[in-house]
């Protein structure tokens, strides 16, 4: 027998094939994986891109539904330390460093920013570090830009004892500057470029980072501050460490490609001075420092970084390997 096929054949086996389809039961789609990350409270590094993700939704691409809970330094490191928040979005190499010598199991996932810090004065007669000596500084002294500064301060010869620290938290150093409340302030970006957009006229008082920091021979780069996690949760959750990576990564190549949109989204209700400033920043790139990789592939610089935690006295010894993470992220 010869199979003839017509026209209202075809059009039979259509209607058969759309009969199957909507009867083949359809997978819902997955919903997104709950996330909560602390970090700084803004102005901070920690808050920068935390800020993008958000207004973007740049994790829900990546099958994440992100929380940010943002904290001053002190209470940044009680809870994450605790395991109050199992993820660290302003996690600072010598932090996660110092919470594994104290028992503390984290690891740094992936870098963010590279380090960059400045001292900041209203006072004619500070010009240079050496002048800091016996005067008062105001400073997050918890936080690990202080304990950067520390470092590169006795470089130059300034025993950081001599100075009378106001501790402060990091959103009040930038009104301490404002208000000319102490000899000198210790800050970091962004609230250095909001602060000298604000007052212009301010000095910084230079101490070489890139120089001193070749010159001990460590290195290019200072990794700083990324996000980190409680090896117990990278443990449970392996699966979410990549797209976490890749939610930071979509947030980083929108601050590099859309600098004048990124700076106005961090800015909040800031005004037109605080988005110019920012944006000035994002385009100028050295102070931001941004510079997001794995852990595993920034190990030496990392290691480096806990060698000058050690000479400073903050670390007693070598914090573990297992607190930098080796996975690969790309």
């Amino acid at each position: 027998m010869t199979f003839r096929w017509t026209t209202a054949t075809a059009s039979r086996l259509c209607l058969a094939a759309a009969v199957l389809l909507l009867l083949t039961p359809v997978a819902p789609a997955a919903e997104p994986v709950p996330l909560t990350i602390v970090i700084f409270s803004a102005p901070s590094l920690g808050a920068f891109l935390p800020e993008i993700i958000t207004k973007k939704s740049l994790d829900r691409p990546n099958g994440l539904a992100i929380k940010f809970e943002a904290r001053p330094p002190d209470a940044y490191a009680t809870q994450f330390n605790a395991g109050e928040f199992e993820i660290g979005g302003s996690a600072a190499v010598l932090t996660v460093g110092l919470a594994d010598t104290r028992g503390v199991k984290v690891s740094y996932l992936f870098n963010l920013f590279d380090y960059w810090g400045a001292v900041v004065t209203q006072r004619p007669g500070i010009k240079t570090l050496a002048d800091l000596k016996d005067k008062e500084l105001a400073a997050a002294k918890g936080t690990t830009n202080y304990s950067m500064f520390e470092w590169f301060a006795r470089q130059k010869g300034l025993d950081t004892a001599a100075l009378k620290v106001v501790n402060t938290a990091t959103a009040g150093l930038v009104g301490y500057a404002l208000a000319d409340r102490a000899d000198a302030v210790q800050l970091w970006e962004p609230a250095y470029s909001l602060l000298t957009a604000k007052r212009p006229e301010i000095r910084t008082v230079d101490f070489d980072i890139a120089g001193q920091w070749r010159a001990a021979g460590r290195g290019a780069h200072i990794p700083y501050l990324g996000v980190a996690a409680h090896q117990s949760w990278v443990a449970k959750h392996p699966e979410l460490v990549q797209p976490l990576y890749k939610t930071y990564a979509a947030a980083a190549d929108f601050v590099a490609k859309n600098p004048a949109e990124a700076a106005a989204i961090i800015a909040g209700s800031g005004d037109a001075g605080d988005r110019a400033a920012l944006q000035k920043l994002i385009e100028d790139k050295q102070r931001l420092g941004m510079n997001l990789a794995s852990a595993g592939a920034l190990t030496n610089d990392i290691k480096l970084v806990y060698r000058a935690g050690m000479s400073l006295g903050l670390l007693n010894a070598m914090p573990n390997d297992a607190t930098i993470y080796q996975g690969v992220l790309n």
